[in-house]
């Protein structure tokens, strides 16, 4: 009998103290500004300058795939080209 008072008594404490989980769909949003790389999210931005930065050392890097920075206010895509030489 006193396993089971043992048992009870976890089970109630791991209830209580449990955290919330983050799915992969639903991600915390840290800025304005999205990084996309062929239409993926791969990081927020707070600034514009700061997400055109990082997009242009990735499309620096890998000319070939779309890397585009996506305002969320807005809803307005802006894709990041390589300056012309």
């Amino acid at each position: 009998m006193a396993l089971r008072s043992k048992t009870m008594t976890k089970s109630v404490e791991m209830e209580e103290v449990a955290p919330e989980q983050l799915s992969q769909r639903r991600r915390p949003e840290a800025g304005q500004f999205q990084l996309q790389v062929d239409r993926q999210t791969k990081g927020s931005y707070t600034t514009v300058e700061a997400a055109e930065a990082a997009g242009l050392v990735i499309k620096k890097k890998f000319p070939v795939v779309r890397v585009a920075i996506y305002d969320s206010v807005t809803c307005v895509n802006k894709i990041i080209e390589l300056p012309k030489e």
